[in-house]
């Protein structure tokens, strides 16, 4: 391996570590999304990395077109920006649309009470919440139930496919301009890998870290929780863009 090549790997591996670390958007929406839902690690491992290289993926599919094309980077940042501005709004809507189904789930979920009478003819009152004892139950029998949490993650998986990686197309574009496809690769292998590995490691850590919360009372806002994160991750887009 040349000392070139090495160092283009190098550097393209720093700055996928810094994008995925520096951009709450790449974690935190799993990390809460995966307290809410119980995910296991795998799962939670497993929706991570799908999102992940989609996310990458999107970008490198554009950085080739532009490349076969002749392209400028303006062009291709222009895009770029496009596609930011966009999966912004798109995260936007989906967290603010999470956060009403959350407030409502925690509000059918709130605790209420029942006087019971037995054959003896005491009385008792009995505090318990539907949502949360019968939650086995409900769950197959409720339709909207279960395409929310059937479409959380197919919508983060459209929303990262269409969330730009600004800083790989212009890496990409320096081995381009002398077409040195080896270096091409090298670059979005390095890129692509530290990315998914730090995106992951990351939100498996927020994971564990988050399990060992106590539940209590505030377990029946998870969901909202979850919502209102992702929402202010797409407003912090909006606001970088």
């Amino acid at each position: 391996m040349s000392e070139e090549l090495f160092l283009l790997g190098a550097a393209a591996a720093s700055v996928g570590f810094v994008h995925a670390l520096a951009g709450p958007d790449h974690y935190l929406p799993f990390i809460t999304l995966a307290r809410a839902r119980r995910w296991s690690a795998a799962r939670t491992a497993g929706v991570t990395l799908t999102c992940g290289a989609a996310h990458v993926t999107g970008s490198l599919l554009l950085a080739s077109l532009g490349i076969a094309l002749g392209w400028t980077l303006g062009g291709l940042d222009r895009i770029e920006a496009w596609r930011g501005s966009l999966a912004g709004w798109l995260l936007l809507g989906f967290g603010l649309a999470y956060l009403a189904w959350g407030l409502r789930q925690a509000y059918r979920a709130r605790p209420h009470s029942h006087w019971h009478s037995h054959v003896d003819g005491t009385l008792h009152n009995h505090l318990h919440s539907h949502v949360e004892q019968h939650a086995h139950v409900h769950e197959a029998k409720t339709n909207a139930r279960g395409t929310v949490r059937r479409l959380g993650p197919w919508a983060l998986f459209l929303i990262f496919v269409l969330g730009p990686c600004e800083p790989l197309i212009p890496l990409l574009m320096v081995p381009a301009a002398s077409r040195e496809w080896t270096g091409i690769v090298a670059i979005a292998a390095a890129f692509t890998a530290t990315t998914l590995v730090t995106m992951t490691a990351v939100v498996l850590a927020g994971r564990l870290t988050a399990t060992w919360l106590p539940d209590g009372g505030w377990q029946r806002w998870s969901h909202a929780v979850a919502g209102l994160v992702i929402a202010m991750c797409g407003v912090a887009i909006r606001l970088g863009a």
